[in-house]
């Protein structure tokens, strides 16, 4: 048990320090279009979000009352 917590365990957590290093320096050999952020665009037009009827947004409206 002693040569798991002394040689493997650290051994484990340099390698993942290492993999995590390697993976965010690789933005560096991106093309210059790939590394920018992604951008931000609206997911449905207003004019489209305004057409989408009530009961496929999940929302709990019925045309008529309850009593």
């Amino acid at each position: 048990m002693a040569i798991i917590r002394q040689y493997i365990a650290p051994f484990i957590a340099v390698l993942v320090f290492f993999a995590a290093l390697v993976a965010v320096s690789a933005r560096i050999f991106l093309p210059g279009d790939m590394a920018a952020p992604a951008p931000i665009e609206e997911a449905i037009p207003q004019k489209q979000a305004a057409v989408v009827n009530p009961i496929f947004l999940g929302l709990n409206y019925s045309a008529f009352r309850v009593r």
